[in-house]
């Protein structure tokens, strides 16, 4: 956990490095989906005012991801097939990632972590699913933005994060244990933050926050099991590892997570990996060069 001084120290960072506005199309979205008597109607009015966003949706919706067999023409419509909570946060993603600076800071790559992002908010969805949980679709836009806060931080703070970001060894170190050692906070929890200033859902600013800790014991609540579900889509490597030191762990965690008789962790991403080649397109992100499926056989060097 993060201390009060930490903390204060935190927000201080995020308020000086002036965070951007949500678009408004965005802002209205989530104030609709506060009220669940409002409809097709209502979630279609702010989309069809910003044109940038109407084309995205019917893209998105239009995608191979869902496979409808005549095309999509009408937000409404669109809204009705795949259910508002879908538009709404693929709009939230799109908004979000609009927003993101790209700096120059040593091995960062805006582009893998679009590709991280997007593997861990389809597993995330896969895992909700397994265990049974109705949020699924809110797992998978919180798994996609548990990282949101790397590229302002990485520009705010450029010569820390360089060697921070050298100093993870290719995912041999977690990011968000470099960050306590360094500052007393983790990119989890300024993206909490974050997620409060635009009045995002808590859940979502819950699960984002506390990403990088799988909680041990049991998980009772439907809260605590989607923190598990978010938290392990982010055990997954990212796209620019050689290797990934953490699937034993990973691999121990999902089986321990899941029912008996559901499909194993190589089932899984083998169906993200997947998903990942049908959604990709429609957000103009590029398919990694190896597979969840890839790194899951692959050996593991005993020594680092």
């Amino acid at each position: 956990m993060t201390d009060a001084k930490s903390a204060a120290q935190l927000k201080d960072l995020l308020s000086s490095a002036q965070l951007p506005a949500l678009p408004q199309s965005a802002i209205r979205l989530l104030e609709l989906s506060q009220d669940p008597e409002n409809g097709p109607n209502e979630f279609a009015a702010p989309i069809e005012a910003d044109p940038g966003l109407t084309g995205q949706v019917l893209r998105f919706v239009n995608s191979s991801y869902f496979g409808f067999s005549r095309e999509i023409s009408s937000i409404k419509l669109a809204i009705n097939l795949v259910g508002s909570r879908t538009i709404k946060n693929f709009a939230l993603w799109s908004a979000v990632f609009s927003l993101m600076p790209n700096p120059k800071c040593g091995p960062f790559d805006l582009k893998g972590l679009w590709q991280d992002s997007l593997r861990r908010g389809l597993f995330a969805r896969a895992a909700g699913k397994l265990i049974g949980l109705k949020s699924a679709e809110d797992l998978f836009a919180a798994a996609l933005l548990q990282d949101m806060a790397i590229p302002l931080l990485a520009k705010e703070l450029n010569e820390e994060y360089v060697a921070l970001l050298e100093a993870r060894k290719q995912g041999q170190q977690r990011l968000s244990t470099l960050e306590r050692e360094k500052f007393g906070w983790t990119h989890g929890e300024a993206a909490g933050v974050m997620a409060r200033s635009w009045s995002l859902p808590e859940e979502f600013a819950i699960y984002i926050e506390g990403h990088s800790t799988l909680a041990e014991g049991p998980a009772k609540s439907d809260e605590a099991m989607g923190s598990l579900a978010v938290a392990l889509s982010a055990m997954l490597p990212s796209a620019n590892d050689p290797q990934w030191w953490e699937k034993d762990t990973f691999v121990a965690a999902f089986e321990k997570a899941t029912p008996n008789g559901s499909p194993d962790a190589s089932e899984i991403l083998a169906e993200i990996d997947a998903e990942f080649e049908e959604f990709a397109p429609v957000l103009k992100v590029a398919t990694p060069k190896k597979s969840l499926v890839a790194f899951l056989t692959e050996e593991v060097p005993t020594e680092a």
